[in-house]
């Protein structure tokens, strides 16, 4: 099996967080949320992996991932020249797919159980498709799928009246027949190819779509609340999965933690970061390498790489993109959305 992450797209609803680089590059506890992608695929024994690239800062995918040396896959990049839809990315796959079966991860979906079993099943299965479903609270937001008597019989993008609450995630397997129902597909009126369309094509022609239910963690990570949440909920499990329990927090090993400090698990903490006397860091804040916080109060957020933060304001809710600084003397609770290189002096 080969696969492929889809790694385009404007990122509009989370600028200025993507003025200068792609969405899925954004870290979730200190790395970028297509790596839990990419890591979740190449568990799987799916070494052969397309990355579709296409927008702001695609230059900066290639250079994370390179050849896929370091993460033990092969890597092949492929250009999507404008965002025309999920299912037009699939389509320029189709010699890479090369007639074998393949899996889609769109790059800004985390989820936290393995894949292994839902890959093996479609391997020895010999359905045309296997989407995967989680229930939502918000199902508007998705494409819905309508399932009876354990089969699905029509999905539908983002429906005004939601049939269902089973939302489509973006974790889809499939044979090469999609690419014939893309071939013959309309665009959507996004002036898109819209994969839940593909899907639904493909049912009503032979009815060969199975589909199989995430009951653990997923997070479509559209929207900063939706990143500071799927960050709070990975760091949980990065600290039970290490035999640390949630009690605790995770530190580079060159950082420096002054006396003083409170750190209120979860937390992670990158390399050679100072963590000055007096500060309040947490619960579900991730702190980027080579960071330097003082006097400040910080809880539910993200804060990146190279930044410094000398604050007597409480920091909630918030995302601090890399090499930004914020200097103030008022004590007041503020919310940032910062873009990367920001300063604020308040």
């Amino acid at each position: 099996m080969k696969g492929i992450i889809l790694h385009g797209g404007h990122g509009t609803r989370l600028r200025p967080l993507t003025h200068t680089g792609p969405k899925q590059l954004l870290p979730i506890a200190n790395k970028p949320m297509s790596q839990f992608c990419l890591e979740s695929i190449s568990e799987t024994g799916i070494t052969d992996i397309a990355i579709i690239v296409g927008g702001v800062g695609s230059n900066k995918v290639r250079e994370y991932y390179g050849n896929g040396e370091k993460f033990g896959v092969n890597i092949t990049y492929i250009e999507q020249d404008e965002p025309r839809g999920i299912a037009h990315a699939i389509r320029l796959c189709k010699e890479f797919v090369n007639g074998e079966k393949f899996l889609v991860f769109l790059g800004d979906n985390i989820i936290q159980k393995s894949i292994i079993d839902f890959v093996e099943n479609f391997k020895n299965s010999d359905y045309d498709a296997t989407v995967l479903l989680c229930k939502v609270e918000n199902p508007s937001r998705f494409g819905i799928a309508d399932v009876k008597n354990e089969k699905i019989i029509k999905i539908t993008e983002k429906p005004k009246n939601p049939i269902s609450n089973l939302a489509v995630t973006g974790i889809y397997l499939l044979t090469p027949i999609i690419f014939q129902i893309i071939d013959n597909l309309k665009p959507s009126w996004r002036n898109e190819l819209e994969i839940t369309d593909a899907l639904d094509t493909l049912l009503h022609q032979n009815n060969n779509i199975s589909y199989e239910t995430i009951t653990d963690y997923w997070k479509d990570t559209g929207t900063p609340e939706d990143i500071i949440h799927a960050n709070g909920e990975i760091i949980k499990k990065m600290l039970e999965r290490s035999g640390e329990g949630i009690e605790s927090h995770i530190t580079g090993e060159v950082t420096i933690i002054e006396s003083n400090v409170k750190i209120k698990s979860p937390v992670i903490i990158g390399q050679n970061c100072h963590i000055c006397s007096g500060s309040s860091i947490g619960p579900n804040v991730s702190v980027g390498d080579n960071t330097t916080i003082c006097v400040s109060s910080i809880e539910n957020s993200i804060i990146m790489e190279n930044c410094k933060i000398n604050s007597t304001a409480e920091i909630k809710n918030s995302i601090i993109a890399n090499n930004s600084e914020i200097k103030d003397e008022a004590g007041t609770e503020k919310i940032f959305l910062l873009g990367e290189g920001s300063k604020v002096y308040l």
